[in-house]
């Protein structure tokens, strides 16, 4: 770049350890030797320092324009502007820093169960824990920089070099205040959306899906109590959930409907916890002849026939008559064994896995 004698510029960075020139100070160009790159300044304070751009000294132009002046209304809404765009500078490098934290943190590039980490994460934002808070990106300067870097976010966020050195403490102070609060609010908050795509079973936001959201005719995660168990934090895992639409309760119990593509997950599902108990059974040293009686007795046979799924609980109840036909609606949804088992809604990203169509959040 070339400077024209005349030309306004404030000083950016300079190493020259005796002057007394700081950032922002501004002056009057006399001469640019393009040779040497060397831009030879009357500063304001006085000074006569040149700066050497080719040894790290640097300076930016500024803008002859006076600033417009006024009562104290225009001067409030140009103090305002100035916050915005704090704020929105501070979002924006919240923002930044989160995407970085994450690539160390639930990132594909992590090793070990990212899926728990994340889960870990939402958990301690969720709860105000000050040992997850704590480990999140907060804005912070290095003590020996501070005002050098605080005049330059200033700068960088409103465009003007030299208004921060013309500002009151207290304006300081709130441009510091709107510049950290944006910035630690929105590194949390994409933390936390990015947790919540790594925690979920189906790679996408199920926030809108939990448990306490689902009312009559919405649709939602469920399970059977019986699929609970814990993670090495002793919070929910489910191997398996079922998307469905809740239509009513039943004794504290969720009643869903769900379609044919979930209808025969569970019967899926069913089969596998009959397989694993009669593994166990067997395991045990319970003779092979018996292991079908035990396994009937103990867990309900489901099988499709058709479009019916039977459901085969004479074993259970020693009642010939205990078979029961469930049949799909006239849109082809099913009720599978509800106001029999207790089904429940239950946190998506407690699931390893979901089977169903999720809705997007706007039509949840």
């Amino acid at each position: 770049m070339t400077y024209q004698p005349g030309q306004r510029v404030a000083l950016v960075h300079t190493s020259d350890p005796h002057t007394r020139l700081r950032p922002g100070d501004t002056g009057t160009v006399r001469r640019h030797d393009q040779q040497q790159n060397i831009v030879e300044v009357t500063w304001d304070s006085g000074s006569a320092l040149s700066m050497c751009l080719d040894a790290g000294d640097r300076i930016q132009p500024v803008s002859t324009t006076p600033p417009p002046t006024g009562g104290p209304v225009d001067e409030a809404a140009g103090w305002a502007a100035a916050l915005q765009r704090m704020r929105a500078a501070g979002t924006e490098a919240g923002g930044t820093a989160a995407e970085w934290w994450a690539q160390d943190t639930i990132g594909a590039r992590v090793t070990g169960d990212t899926r728990l980490a994340a889960r870990r994460v939402l958990a301690g934002i969720d709860d105000g824990d000050p040992a997850v808070l704590d480990a999140l990106p907060r804005f912070t300067f290095a003590a020996e920089a501070v005002d050098t870097a605080a005049w330059g976010l200033f700068a960088d966020a409103t465009g003007d070099v030299c208004g921060w050195f013309g500002l009151r403490i207290q304006q300081h102070d709130e441009a510091m205040t709107v510049y950290r609060d944006a910035f630690d609010t929105a590194a949390t908050d994409r933390i936390a959306d990015l947790c919540r795509l790594a925690a979920s079973p189906s790679g996408v936001d199920v926030s809108h899906l939990r448990p306490d959201r689902v009312r009559i005719g919405d649709v939602g995660v469920f399970a059977g109590d019986w699929a609970r168990t814990a993670d090495p934090d002793g919070r929910d895992r489910i191997e398996v959930g079922f998307v469905g639409t809740l239509i009513e309760h039943w004794n504290g119990w969720a009643v869903f409907s769900c379609t044919r593509l979930v209808a025969e997950a569970i019967v899926a599902d069913q089969q596998r916890h009959r397989d694993q108990y009669r593994d166990s059974l067997r395991d045990t040293g319970v003779p092979a002849d018996e292991l079908d009686r035990r396994v009937d007795a103990a867990l309900a046979n489901l099988s499709f026939d058709g479009d019916v799924i039977i459901a085969d609980q004479r074993a259970m109840f020693d009642d010939p008559d205990a078979v029961e036909r469930i049949t799909p609606d006239g849109d082809g949804r099913y009720v599978v064994m509800g106001r029999s088992w207790c089904w429940e809604a239950v946190d998506p990203y407690a699931c390893d896995r979901i089977v169903g169509d999720l809705p997007d959040p706007d039509q949840a």
